[in-house]
């Protein structure tokens, strides 16, 4: 019918700047190729990091149809969307919720989203926080690395990601968040964002290895974070 299901390579973001590689730009000449007689619309498309279901509509009412129903779902407390993710690290639990307030934080020139463990009312009213919650399951573990299944209830820029280093357990590949998580005598802990600016994630020789990378090559390794799932009404 309407609707049209893509499979997303990490880093082509859903918007971009004229001129610039984007899926946005890619849609007219999908479009055409597949011989689409009205325009295609985004209804539901992974983050810029992320890679996987990329779900498009050529009915306007379809999209806004859809799109609500995600929102409502969310609300009811149900999980409409599932990711899988690769993690440096495998949790302590099987399986379990992590949940926390997140908020932007201005680091330098940059902003970075950092977790609040404790968000004051006035805070979340004002809407300068927001209370997060992501359900987790390992699904397999070897080589001290972990295949996760995520399940977001709330929706917020670089979630997941935060969500995987409070478990101590950063996703392959996340250049942005890993350095919080240190290590002791081969024992993780967290550190603060301040304390922990962004920089390429750092692997063991081991893992390295396996990859087939050398440390060279690790600042283009692709976040492993993939949207696998997602539920129709």
């Amino acid at each position: 019918g309407a609707l049209l299901a893509l499979n997303k390579p990490a880093g082509l973001p859903v918007l971009g700047h004229p001129g610039d590689l984007s899926l946005d730009a890619l849609l007219l000449a999908l479009r055409r190729r597949l011989g689409l007689p009205a325009e295609l619309h985004v209804v539901k498309a992974p983050a810029r990091e992320y890679s996987g279901l990329v779900l498009l509509s050529s009915c306007y009412h379809t999209t806004k149809k859809l799109q609500q129903f995600f929102t409502d779902a969310r609300w009811r407390g149900h999980y409409p969307a599932t990711y899988r993710a690769i993690t440096v690290g495998v949790p302590a639990e099987v399986e379990g919720e992590i949940s926390t307030g997140l908020s932007w934080q201005q680091q330098g020139d940059r902003a970075t989203v950092v977790p609040v463990p404790a968000p004051g009312r006035r805070s979340l009213a004002r809407k300068d926080v927001k209370s997060t919650l992501t359900r987790y399951r390992v699904l397999s573990a070897a080589g001290g690395c972990a295949l996760l299944q995520l399940q977001p209830r709330t929706a917020f820029p670089e979630q997941l990601q935060v969500h995987l280093t409070l478990l101590l357990c950063p996703a392959l590949g996340d250049h942005r968040h890993s350095s919080r998580v240190g290590r002791v005598l081969g024992v993780p802990f967290l550190l603060s964002p301040d304390s922990a600016p962004a920089c390429t994630q750092v692997l063991d020789e081991e893992l390295l290895s396996r990859l087939g990378l050398s440390p060279r090559q690790l600042h283009h390794l692709p976040l492993h974070i993939h949207l696998q799932e997602l539920v129709l009404p």
